[in-house]
């Protein structure tokens, strides 16, 4: 698949209807969608959510429960999710599903790549408050750095709106993962196909919302 465009994170503690902003991101034109739910995932709405997201041609994946991430399209892992872990194992445990994993740095980025994962989510790239630990923003030379690094597709993410969305555009980036800038919008949908149709502006002729 190819990795283009706005990702949405559906994040139970910032939204807590997880299937109605699912359906404003989808219907904004987004087609990958991550969930995350740090207090604990509910395998039966994990698959609800993959099968709403199918119906329209996205992918869900699901945020450091690897055993949820299963039923779904795929697995984002943070570094503190990989320890213990032989990384080439649960490689070959998702099969085809898709792999992310968050690199702070170009070093854990090339880790990432031989241990094959899809991309490698790179931030925070702006101050953010969506997440408490998320360290201090590296801005466009910090995310640019991993992308020339690495041949892997870069998501940059934290505290990505309207605003600076030209700067992770600038970086190389390809993908943009958005939080707050959608869920806390008074028209989720609206938001998230205003950052779709923007990033296709921004990008030239590459379709935005589709990976």
């Amino acid at each position: 698949m190819t990795f283009e465009g706005i990702y949405a994170i559906v994040d139970r503690a910032v939204h807590d209807r997880p299937m109605e902003l699912l359906d404003a991101v989808l219907s904004g034109g987004v087609r990958l969608v991550q969930y995350r739910a740090k207090a604990g995932v509910d395998r039966a709405l994990v698959r609800e959510l993959t099968a709403r997201a199918r119906a329209v041609g996205a992918k869900l994946i699901v945020n450091d429960d690897l055993e949820a991430a299963l039923e779904a399209d795929g697995w984002h892992a943070g570094q503190e999710d990989l320890l213990g872990h032989d990384v080439s194992s649960i490689r070959r445990r998702l099969g085809t599903r898709i792999f992310g994993v968050s690199c702070p740095t170009a070093a854990e980025a090339l880790l990432a790549q031989a241990a094959g994962a899809d991309y490698a989510g790179v931030g925070p790239f702006a101050v953010t408050s969506s997440k408490d630990d998320a360290g201090p923003a590296i801005g466009i030379e910090g995310v640019r750095a991993v992308v020339r690094a690495v041949s892997l597709p870069v998501v940059a993410i934290g505290g990505i709106n309207a605003a600076n969305l030209p700067s992770v555009a600038a970086s190389g980036a390809a993908m943009a993962a958005v939080i707050s800038a959608i869920a806390l919008q008074p028209d989720p949908g609206q938001a998230a196909r205003e950052l779709v149709e923007q990033w296709r502006s921004l990008r030239g002729d590459r379709v935005a919302g589709s990976p």
